[in-house]
């Protein structure tokens, strides 16, 4: 693991080695900027502004974890800091959850 991935793994509770999904209570609506995440047991709106982004989360019922979906999107482990970082924040505000 990289230092920048480090720091990133660091930030919050997300696990690299674990499989993930949307919160059951999230709704993803793909937008032409990226997508919208609502939580209709919070109330709480994102814009996820990065359609990678999207796209891992997308993934995530495809992968055994997210460093294999972080990978699929093609974005090498020296590159995926930024990454993990927005999935960090993404699952803090519980609009990820481990399953």
């Amino acid at each position: 693991m990289t230092a920048a991935v480090q720091e990133a793994h660091d930030l919050g509770s997300v696990d690299l080695d674990a499989r993930w999904a949307l919160h059951p209570q999230v709704a993803l609506r793909p937008e032409s900027f990226g997508a919208l995440l609502y939580h209709f047991g919070t109330r709480k709106l994102s814009f996820l502004k990065n359609r990678t982004i999207v796209a891992i989360i997308q993934s995530f019922p495809d992968h055994p974890d997210m460093r294999s979906a972080i990978a699929a999107a093609g974005i090498t482990e020296s590159a995926s800091a930024p990454y993990v970082r927005a999935l960090v924040t993404l699952a803090d505000s519980k609009m990820i959850t481990r399953t």
